[in-house]
């Protein structure tokens, strides 16, 4: 079997998804929003490298993830459904929700079935406005009201995170 009967090694071509959810090329913003609506859906993780690529037609390339690969775009409440940013949808697991260890953004696992342990996406503020307005209080805290059943919401001040690097 020849090298050229398998797509070629991957290596980064400059390509950085940020925590914002923005993409940069080179250092350079990428403002067209078509090309950011492509780049979105093109990203993927890929379990036998644990890289993340973006794949665009024939062509897939790695890239830079500064936090996560995927972002929640939408929850739908009475189903528990997430939208995510490379258009796929799948249920919201409650019990994955914590903070961010960057900032003060909150993510939750995704794509178990590509990896057992789950990839980790970050809801964007309008996700996660409509996720907040499923919070209830009750005699033991917060809980979020999700497909008719209340999730306790883990407190971020219990949650372990690691230091933050310089």
């Amino acid at each position: 079997m020849s090298a050229s009967d398998g797509p070629p090694p991957l290596r980064p071509f400059g390509l950085v998804l940020r925590r914002d959810g923005s993409f940069r090329h080179e250092g350079l913003p990428i403002t067209n929003r078509r090309l950011r609506a492509v780049f979105e859906r093109g990203v993927c993780f890929l379990p036998d490298e644990a890289k993340y690529v973006v794949v665009l037609g024939r062509f897939r390339g790695e890239i830079e993830i500064e936090e996560v690969g995927f972002f929640v775009r939408s929850v739908e409440l009475d189903s528990g459904e997430i939208a995510l940013s490379d258009g796929s949808r799948e249920r919201l697991d409650p019990a994955s929700l914590r903070p961010s260890e960057l900032d003060d953004g909150w993510l939750c696992t995704v794509k178990r079935e590509l990896v057992s342990e789950g990839l980790p996406a970050r809801f964007t503020p309008a996700a996660w406005a409509e996720l907040v307005a499923a919070l209830e209080e009750d005699e033991r805290g917060f809980a979020l009201r999700i497909a008719g059943r209340l999730h306790p919401v883990p407190d971020p001040a219990a949650t372990p995170t690691r230091p933050r690097e310089p």
